[in-house]
């Protein structure tokens, strides 16, 4: 199953250059790394992210995650997925820009 990580260009640019993270500062405050499903991922960037330009959408395989992706209730009762490690460049699967259009995010064709 994909899952979803919302990251800042810059914080894309360092994954990228550093081929691991502990994510956002709201993850490193957080000791985990917060991801979404593509159901829960348009809320997530609405409720995180609004107006924010210079997005990329980051989908990683949980197969790849192992015991460190753990599911645990979050936002509305519901279980997000969040990850106890760094997260490493070759977990991603893929990374597409998440352009903001008239003031709502667009995600890719088929994530979502």
């Amino acid at each position: 199953m994909l899952i979803y990580k919302i990251f800042r260009a810059e914080e894309w640019a360092a994954l990228r250059s550093e081929e691991e993270t502990r994510g956002a500062p709201v993850d490193l405050a957080d000791g985990y790394i917060h991801f979404s499903t593509p159901m829960q991922a348009p809320e997530t960037a609405a409720k995180h992210f609004e107006g924010a330009e210079d997005l990329f959408l980051v989908a990683v395989e949980t197969d790849r995650l192992g015991d460190d992706l753990a599911w645990e209730v979050s936002r509305g009762g519901e279980k997000f997925p969040h990850l106890y490690r760094v997260l490493r460049l070759d977990d991603v699967v893929w990374a597409q820009p998440l352009p903001l259009v008239d003031g709502v995010h667009q995600f890719p064709v088929g994530a979502v």
